[in-house]
């Protein structure tokens, strides 16, 4: 074909390198590869072609690549080798050799092709540009208007992004309406079906209640108090155990705060959702007992290389100890990540007694 001159999209190329990030040569490749499927569409051609830009002038050329062969079947494929040898007279059968091709129309199929094509990798790099963004921030909290409700779904407009909260991640005791202002945890960055980022937020993991905690307690962002472990039971109640290093400084109080300020905070963004907050020990056996507020405990026998606890209560505090469900005798397994065994005073002397009589 006749060559485009198109300086303008050579510079355009460059501009879309320095500014963007998207390399010249791959660009060039890629309108190269549109412009051979374009000839073909528009063409109805079943012949072998490429196409070649001129990497300083930005000019397109259009090849028909043919076998050179003793007798031709295919014109659209092949070529005699006589006719071959008029072109290059080092031309050999097996050789294939591009003729260069000039159809009617072509050069502003071109240009529009190119067109196309730098609209669409741009598209492409900026979508990557935000997905890196956007993947740096996993761990972060962010916040967004609800687009779409239901208990399947959660679609959040997150300004640049679309931020999705499945239903395992949403709170079930929360009910989400359309352009209700949302918080929730950046659990994951993935590419949808088109390759656009999506933020796959969550509301019900742990690390939202540890993350929310960083955020109203300065001793945790600072370092001096460090969140050891979070056990959560979305939407009824979490458990948080806190330690400082430092002896002037009460771990538990000042997550509490003063009349309960700071808890308070987090409680009602977590529309609220109860939290224990509980000072950790390295001893297990105070661990387990403080981990198992707001019941009071008598004694706790472990067994170490079992990490299992056997704990003794008053016998009005084992309802309270166990909790509605199992929920506080779960959370605070969760929580010291040991095996807990609750049992009332009344219970424990009748299981000695047992045991004494079987001896």
């Amino acid at each position: 074909m006749k060559a485009i001159d198109n300086k303008e999209l050579v510079i355009a190329l460059e501009e879309l390198e320095n500014e963007k990030g998207i390399k010249k040569a791959y660009l060039i490749e890629a309108i190269e590869q549109a412009l051979v499927t374009a000839y073909k569409r528009n063409f109805d051609s079943a012949e072998n072609v490429k196409v070649v830009m001129d990497r300083e002038t930005g000019a397109a050329h259009l090849y028909a690549v043919k076998e050179v062969v003793e007798a031709v079947e295919d014109s659209k494929l092949q070529i005699s080798l006589d006719e071959a040898k008029t072109i290059s007279k080092k031309l050999e059968i097996g050789d294939t050799v591009d003729i260069e091709m000039v159809p009617k129309d072509f050069g502003r199929i071109a240009a529009q092709t190119a067109k196309q094509v730098i609209i669409q990798k741009l598209r492409e790099a900026e979508r990557e540009i935000v997905f890196t963004e956007f993947n740096e921030r996993k761990g972060e909290i962010v916040s967004g208007l609800v687009q779409k409700a239901d208990s399947n779904i959660i679609v959040m407009d997150l300004g640049r992004l679309e931020g999705i909260m499945p239903g395992k991640e949403q709170i079930p005791t929360e009910k989400y309406k359309v352009n209700d202002k949302v918080r929730g945890y950046v659990l994951d960055v993935v590419k949808g079906l088109k390759g656009t980022p999506q933020v796959i937020v969550s509301r019900a993991c742990s690390d939202f209640v540890r993350k929310l905690f960083e955020f109203e307690i300065p001793e945790i962002y600072e370092g001096l108090i460090e969140i050891k472990s979070v056990s959560r039971d979305p939407g009824y109640r979490s458990k948080v155990a806190v330690y400082s290093n430092n002896e002037n400084i009460d771990p538990v109080g000042s997550c509490v705060g003063q009349k309960g300020v700071r808890i308070q905070n987090i409680i009602n963004e977590l529309n609220g959702e109860k939290i224990d907050v509980i000072e950790w020990n390295k001893d297990p056996s105070i661990y387990i007992a403080s981990a198992l507020l707001p019941a009071q405990v008598m004694a706790v026998d472990i067994k170490e290389e079992e990490k299992f606890a056997q704990v003794i209560v008053p016998d009005d505090q084992l309802s309270l100890a166990i909790g509605k469900s199992g929920q506080n005798a779960r959370l605070a397994a969760r929580l010291t990540n040991w095996k807990i065994d609750i049992k009332s005073e009344s219970q424990f002397r009748e299981m000695i007694a047992n045991m004494n009589e079987e001896e």
